[in-house]
């Protein structure tokens, strides 16, 4: 499977799916560029059909959604929730990132390694 979801994320989703009342609704991920480190992560409830060339999985009961050029840098993440002194969100784990900012929202694979802008704006770090 290319992106599943922890069972925490799988559980958060699913209730946020019921609490807005969006029982079609799927999690459409992607992959954008900007951030400190080349590329940015970015995940909403979709409740449209999917476009041409979209992938759909399904994982603990929440059906995923990515299109083919995200999933190339994506293949094999896993979507999961985590609690910190700042409050619960969601974060990608994604085998693919050789360079993470500190916040976990920009990344870079080793195809971008030489494109990769400097510290992080929103995050004030350059972790890796």
């Amino acid at each position: 499977m290319a992106i599943t979801l922890s069972k925490r994320a799988a559980q958060e989703l699913t209730d946020l799916i019921q609490a807005e009342n969006k029982t079609n609704a799927a999690l459409r991920v992607w992959v954008a560029g900007g951030g400190c480190s080349g590329l940015t992560y970015g995940m909403a409830l979709d409740d449209n059909e999917p476009e041409e060339g979209d992938q759909q999985f399904e994982h603990e009961g929440v059906r995923i959604v990515v299109d083919s050029l995200s999933l190339q840098y994506m293949e094999g993440a896993q979507v999961d929730y985590v609690d910190d002194v700042m409050g619960g969100g969601f974060k990608i784990e994604n085998p693919n990132a050789t360079n993470t900012c500190g916040c976990g929202s920009s990344f870079q694979t080793e195809e971008g390694q030489a494109s990769a802008g400097g510290g992080c704006g929103s995050c004030g770090s350059n972790a890796g």
